[in-house]
């Protein structure tokens, strides 16, 4: 099918003016951009900012780009413009997959959102957590399919490189990625068993929805979906980076992935017979270290260094981002959070030298928009 297209979404939280203080103001930033996003340089294409599931959140959303330079360009344009609408409003944004300081999340008054929090009470209501979610182009759903199918073990490797969230109510919780402790909370969330087939993958669907345990569609929240949307797979696993060049990156790995996948199941290769109980167990160990300590190492399921499970996802990828022409950026794109780290580790240096989450916050508002 040629280079697959692919996008990002972004989940990013508003602060008060002084970058410390979360505020529920999702609807004045979303007027502003609205009002004032055609008329910038970027020519922003409508639905391209919207409101989450918070009101001290917002969702912002590249089109759907071919190359690696293309998607770099539109994530800092998204970004930049939002970040405008945010100072319009009197607040800032900040990508921080969940928000350091205590705070008490105020639900975005619409009737799904009201129908959620009256279904799951407190899983609803501690929902401020932001994600990255990468799309990625399919031609068929059965193909889309066959991608879920078999890219399930490389998954907790791009939550390691992602994990931006170790803070929670004021505290240290001793994770990278304490975002996906939370995300885990819903009924429908996790890695899934192979489905063969798009036909069987939406009886599954459709049964869970027939539990009464999901509202609807949208609460599929599997690690990697079909999109209802759009022709993609949707990959949800990493946290928001607060490095845009780490979205970059992740995205990139992501659309090697399904590349990757969709080769082998254009092969007739069959998927690895793991069983979803590893899988949840690679992923939390991911989510614990991040880039700090071992992850599972997706071909022999037997801890090792985060240096040789990432060189290894990079390897069984590698022929996908050579044809792609995305090697040597990847490569480079590697090097600054091997050195730097993720985004937990720049929080926690933050911390470190504050002594104070906000002051965690202040300094992740200033490096969303260091680019």
């Amino acid at each position: 099918m040629g280079l697959r297209s692919f996008g990002v979404e972004e989940e990013l939280l508003l602060v008060d003016a002084d970058g410390k203080v979360p505020r529920a103001m999702s609807t004045a930033v979303l007027r502003h951009a609205r009002a004032n996003g055609e008329s910038l340089h970027h020519r922003l294409a409508s639905g391209w900012i919207d409101s989450e599931l918070q009101r001290q959140q917002v969702e912002v959303c590249t089109p759907p780009c071919t190359t690696l330079d293309e998607l770099s360009r539109h994530v800092r344009a998204r970004r930049t413009v939002a970040a405008q609408a945010a100072r319009a409003a009197g607040v800032r944004i900040v990508a921080l997959a969940t928000c350091p300081v205590a705070v008490c999340p105020s639900l975005t008054p619409y009737d799904r959102y009201r129908r959620m929090a009256d279904e799951y009470a407190r899983v609803t209501e501690e929902q401020l957590i932001c994600g990255c979610h990468v799309h990625v182009q399919v031609s068929s759903p059965d193909e889309g399919v066959g991608v879920l199918d078999r890219i399930q073990p490389w998954l907790p490797p791009l939550l390691a490189l992602s994990a931006n969230s170790p803070f929670w109510q004021g505290r240290d919780t001793g994770y990278e990625s304490w975002r996906r402790q939370v995300w885990a909370r819903w009924p429908s969330n996790g890695p899934t068993e192979p489905f063969g087939t798009a036909e069987r993958y939406r009886r599954v669907v459709r049964t869970m929805i027939e539990t009464g345990t999901l509202l609807d569609e949208g609460m599929v929240y599997f690690d990697a979906r079909l999109s209802r949307r759009y022709p993609t797979v949707e990959i949800r696993v990493p946290d928001v980076c607060l490095i845009a060049d780490d979205t970059v990156l992740v995205a990139a790995l992501t659309r090697g992935l399904v590349e990757t996948a969709a080769r082998e199941h254009r092969a007739g290769v069959p998927p690895a017979p793991v069983r979803t109980e590893l899988l949840r167990s690679a992923m939390w160990r991911a989510g614990r270290s991040g880039l700090g300590g071992t992850l599972v190492h997706p071909g022999t399921w037997r801890p090792a260094p985060v240096e040789t499970v990432v060189r290894a996802l990079v390897e069984h990828v590698r022929p996908a981002l050579e044809d792609a022409g995305d090697m040597a950026d990847v490569r480079d794109l590697l090097k600054a959070p091997a050195r730097r780290g993720n985004g937990a580790r720049l929080q926690r240096a933050a911390y470190a030298r504050t002594g104070r989450t906000a002051g965690v916050v202040a300094d992740a508002v200033e490096r969303t928009m260091d680019f």
